[in-house]
């Protein structure tokens, strides 16, 4: 329906006005877009973006299983947790930064998923990447092993969801196993971050320095620091949002199954 009972007309002794007309036009208009807009959000993504979507979440998944099982590999030939890294360096690389494409096809914070997928990025190729001193440390294993877990569960949740078959263990999964996997991954982060800080500060690695013709600098290092810091508030927050979400997701189930 256009809604065109949404416009009332006033009776005029004389034909109607090209403005009144107008009015009355816009009205319907408006109120047209508004119903067509309402009816896509509710409706869902069309069917080229399904595809578009189903598509790069599968591709993803299988990115980050290739990554899980290049650790395992050089791990049973090594038999040393020690300099697992390099096994799985360009895969992690390629795939990492192939996170800058998603699209949220859940209602998420545009800031925390931000932070979320940028601060990944920016320590794969900012920190892990530029100083090379610190892709022996245990922390790199430590924050690669949480992202690998988190992203192969995070993707097959979202390519399941899409297909309208999500198994009730990859729901279950996606919203408890990041009560250990965030603050893991986050703990290696920062432990990452720590580690390169005299290297940084050694060899003044992208710092920029007066005089110079810009007449600007930028310390490198205490951006580092910076960076650190801004984990303060920003992980607290994507963490209790994810345990809100999960007592909204799973909540009722929880309920209904104590019931029982």
């Amino acid at each position: 329906m256009l809604g065109w009972e949404e416009v009332s007309v006033v009776p005029s002794p004389g034909p109607p006005s090209s403005c009144s007309v107008m009015a009355a036009y816009t009205a319907v208009a408006t109120k047209t877009a508004q119903n067509d807009v309402s009816h896509r959000r509710k409706k869902g993504p069309g069917a080229l973006a399904t595809v578009y979507l189903v598509i790069y979440n599968v591709v993803m998944t299988a990115g980050w299983l290739v990554i899980a099982v290049g650790l395992v590999r050089a791990y049973l030939a090594k038999g040393s947790y020690h300099g697992l890294y390099y096994s799985i360096e360009k895969p992690l690389k390629f795939f990492q930064t192939g996170a800058v494409l998603e699209v949220r096809i859940v209602p998420s914070s545009v800031v925390l998923t931000g932070f979320q997928v940028m601060s990944r990025v920016f320590l794969t190729w900012a920190v892990t990447h530029s100083v090379r001193e610190v892709q022996n440390e245990d922390s790199v294993l430590l924050f690669v092993v949480a992202w690998t877990i988190t992203e192969i569960i995070r993707y097959s949740f979202y390519t399941f969801s899409l297909l309208n078959h999500l198994p009730y263990l990859i729901k279950w999964a996606r919203y408890t196993l990041f009560i250990v996997l965030y603050p893991m991954g986050v703990t290696g982060e920062l432990l990452t971050i720590y580690a390169a800080l005299p290297y940084v500060q050694k060899t003044g690695l992208y710092s920029i320095t007066l005089p110079n013709k810009y007449n600007f600098s930028f310390d490198y290092h205490t951006f580092l620091i910076l960076t650190m810091i801004s984990y303060i508030p920003l992980f607290p927050q994507l963490y209790f949002h994810m345990l809100r979400q999960r007592k909204k997701v799973l909540g009722h189930y929880d309920e209904h199954s104590k019931e029982e």
